[in-house]
């Protein structure tokens, strides 16, 4: 089972499904199609309303001109020893400008989404069952010391995003 949740919580009627071959979005839902698929709809001029999903080896870039009809950009996490999808939700965040919602999908484990918080990730598709009760719990682990810069901004604005103590 998939639960979608952000930083207010779970979210019980998300409209979002990554289309498969055997899975497609219904009426009342909103498709998100791998990179090939929605560069052929935007080609089509059949793309409004769509969402993208970014595989690890997939470049992000891409998505450039296309960032203003976007609402989701999915990133992929195919397993949790592949970080890739940290850079895509960093490059959309930081290089790309982009400032719709960018969710995490895959191997979401509770330990990473502070710090895929942090690289510009607002919603998460988890499925991992210690992952689904620690957030129902508001047991989100935190982060004592950041060392680099961050998509997200440092709550205190009198210091740096990557030198700060949470």
């Amino acid at each position: 089972m998939t639960k979608i949740w952000k930083e207010t919580g779970f979210v019980n009627d998300d409209p979002w499904i990554v289309e498969t071959e055997e899975t497609k979005a219904g009426s009342n839902e909103k498709a998100i199609l791998g990179l090939g698929p929605f560069l052929e709809a935007v080609a089509a001029g059949d793309a409004p309303g769509l969402g993208v999903l970014i595989a690890p080896a997939d470049d992000v870039t891409r998505l450039a001109p296309y960032l203003d009809r976007l609402a989701l950009v999915a990133v992929a996490f195919p397993a949790f020893n592949d970080g890739r999808a940290f850079s895509h939700a960093s490059l959309l965040r930081t290089r790309l400008g982009f400032k719709g919602e960018i969710r995490a999908v895959g191997d979401v484990l509770i330990d990473q989404i502070p710090l895929m918080l942090r690289c510009g990730i607002d919603s998460f598709a988890v499925t991992n069952a210690t992952a689904i009760r620690r957030l129902s719990e508001g047991r989100l682990p935190g982060i004592a010391n950041h060392y680099q810069p961050t998509a997200k901004p440092s709550a205190d604005t009198n210091s740096y995003s990557w030198r700060r103590v949470s």
